[in-house]
């Protein structure tokens, strides 16, 4: 077995309006392994200024899982636990070589069998280009469509009247991403306003690490509430037991890059519904490499709610692309 990997910066084709301020590229690395006959390649899709790993030895920690490419998978895990982004890529380089081509779970979905149902993002912006985003997406057929506010608030709950004054909850499906903008009291009377409007969950109301005051919202919501970058560090079982005891959310929005990739985010829907908490997996900016198998992966999850999954068409200068999408269904291709 052998390994290597190389950095790589993927170019926005538009700026991206984040909660981190506007992101014109993003740094990922690419994780390839061998056996001598076979390659095997994935995505460590580090995100700067969010991921756990975002740290000055991680170039140095890619360089020691190359030269132990050959240890056993748990004794890597014990040692990539605070590197989960390091260790998603390994998983999928680990898969790619068995599988072979751009295959990481085979299923009836990538037999070009089945689909994925995904959620239309709405990026951050002024409102002009929020509402022609979301008039594409309507346009194409999506059902579900998610904004990020906290921005302008005011513009933004605007917004969503007016599309719940078109279309009825049973008719669009809106969910909204605050990304932590809000504090507590000002996410009381969010909360209330959304629940007015029938919006079915906001991800992340106020910033992560303040259980005590999330743990209060989730117990007395009239809008269902999603934990999101609250998951992101919390790598032993013990504590993610307790966070979810405590907060008791709704629902827990899983990244696998951000969250111990396939084996922490099974892990995290495992101990999520023995507490009746439910999910969904979203990507978190991957090239189409980490996107081609946080996608495969999705899909034998399955879960009847759409999904937060990209497309791959962020960026003008990405890899192949094995995805496809018509209207608001993935194909894999």
């Amino acid at each position: 077995m052998r390994a290597d990997y190389f950095r790589y910066m993927l170019k926005f084709k538009r700026p991206g309006g984040t909660s981190r301020g506007v992101l014109h590229e993003k740094e990922t690395f690419i994780l390839e392994v061998s056996d001598g006959e076979r390659k095997g390649i994935g995505e460590c899709a580090l995100f700067r200024g969010l991921s756990f790993d975002d740290r000055p030895d991680y170039e140095e920690k890619l360089q020691w899982l190359c030269l132990h490419i050959q240890e056993h998978p748990d004794v890597l895990h014990e040692r990539l636990k605070d590197y989960p982004s390091i260790w998603f890529g390994y998983e999928q380089a680990m898969l790619n070589l068995k599988h072979g081509g751009n295959l990481y779970f085979p299923s009836a979905f990538t037999r070009r069998e089945a689909s994925i149902t995904i959620n239309g993002l709405i990026w951050m912006g002024d409102i002009q280009f929020m509402e022609e985003q979301i008039k594409d997406k309507l346009d194409q057929g999506f059902h579900c469509i998610k904004l990020k506010i906290g921005t302008d608030w005011r513009s933004e709950h605007g917004i969503l009247q007016e599309l719940r004054g078109r279309f009825s909850k049973d008719i669009l499906e809106l969910r909204v991403d605050a990304n932590g903008a809000f504090s507590k009291e000002q996410a009381q009377i969010v909360l209330q306003q959304l629940a007015d409007l029938d919006i079915h969950s906001i991800e992340q109301p106020i910033k992560a690490g303040n259980w005590a005051h999330m743990a209060e919202l989730c117990a007395d919501t009239p809008t269902p509430i999603a934990l999101d970058e609250e998951l992101i560090g919390i790598t032993d079982t013990e504590k993610k037991v307790e966070l979810l005891e405590t907060i008791r959310p709704q629902y827990i929005i899983l990244k696998p890059a951000l969250v111990g990739g396939f084996r922490g985010s099974d892990e995290w829907i495992e101990l999520a519904g023995n507490r009746n908490i439910d999910w969904w997996i979203t990507s978190a900016l991957e090239s189409n490499i980490g996107l081609n198998a946080i996608a495969q992966y999705t899909y034998t999850k399955k879960s009847n709610k759409p999904q937060g999954l990209g497309t791959g068409g962020l960026f003008t200068n990405n890899f192949n692309n094995y995805l496809n999408l018509s209207g608001e269904h993935l194909y894999f291709r």
